[in-house]
């Protein structure tokens, strides 16, 4: 099933119109559908009506209590995924004005508890200095210092310990020339300085360890709920359980190859001082 990406996070009215037409052409009533999935009636008019976004286990065990067909599965079951799916493309949250995005992501990190950010080729956002944050959009037209403020701002979350947070940063990440040797020696140190906050876990993969596949992308995920996954022409977010947890599990394999603590420490301060 091929969709442009403007369509992804757009089909949710069409998966809860398509649920109920299932619903009806099996010959059950809502109370009956209830029954059959261990779901409250109000529940099921809730998703027939496109209140609530159903999951893809409530999608899947819908479809089952009104034996639906395979094909009809297949179908309905490819939707329910694009509707658990969105694309921000890049050129639109330009448009929209960047320092909006960065609302976005203050509401997301206020909303978790556990945050994972895995950081292939650049820092991000919430680790980094002003000069590093204002070389990352130099590449960007216009003025950019709501940005800037609204990134500096947002770091303050790093101090609020009922969170936790979880940085897993490559080599290539730590030590891209984004900025002149000695800003990036400064961005490094802070680097350093955060592994001393006691609800932050940064740590560092060499480029000598061993990670068996290549990651691809940035990806960051929010709890168990939603991950997102940055492309240099937007960002991918995903809230289909499987996604989440494939993010989750390879999150894992990355975190076990990783350099923390002291050891993370000791990489940064190499790191910082061939540049000095």
């Amino acid at each position: 099933m091929s969709v442009e990406p403007e369509e992804l996070g757009q089909s949710g009215e069409e998966l809860a119109a398509l649920l109920k037409a299932v619903r009806k052409r099996s010959g059950l009533t809502g109370t009956r559908i209830a029954a059959r999935c261990t779901m409250s009636q109000s529940k099921v008019s809730r998703i027939e009506n496109g209140k609530v976004r159903p999951s893809l286990v409530d999608v899947e065990q819908f479809l089952r209590a009104c034996d639906a067909p395979s094909a009809l599965v297949a179908q309905v079951m490819a939707l329910a995924r694009l509707a658990h799916t969105e694309w921000q493309g890049a050129r639109g949250l330009r448009r929209k004005g960047l320092d909006k995005k960065q609302r976005e992501l203050v509401g997301l990190e206020a909303s978790a508890t556990a945050l994972r950010f895995f950081l292939l080729s650049m820092i991000t956002g919430l680790l980094s200095t002003p000069e590093y944050i204002r070389a990352s959009l130099a590449h960007i037209p216009g003025d950019h210092a709501r940005t800037i403020a609204k990134k500096l701002e947002r770091q303050q979350v790093l101090y609020d310990r009922s969170k936790r947070f979880t940085f897993v940063l490559t080599e290539m990440a730590v030590r891209w020339p984004l900025v002149g040797p000695d800003a990036l020696a400064v961005q490094i140190d802070h680097l350093a300085a955060l592994t001393h906050l006691p609800n932050v876990r940064l740590g560092v993969i060499p480029i000598s360890v061993p990670t068996g596949p290549a990651p691809l992308n940035t990806f960051t995920v929010y709890d168990d709920r939603m991950a997102t996954v940055e492309l240099s022409s937007g960002v991918m977010v995903f809230q289909d359980p499987r996604d989440v947890m494939g993010h989750l599990a390879e999150f894992a394999h990355l975190e076990e190859r990783a350099l923390f603590g002291q050891d993370a420490r000791t990489c940064l301060s190499e790191y910082a001082a061939a540049l000095r």
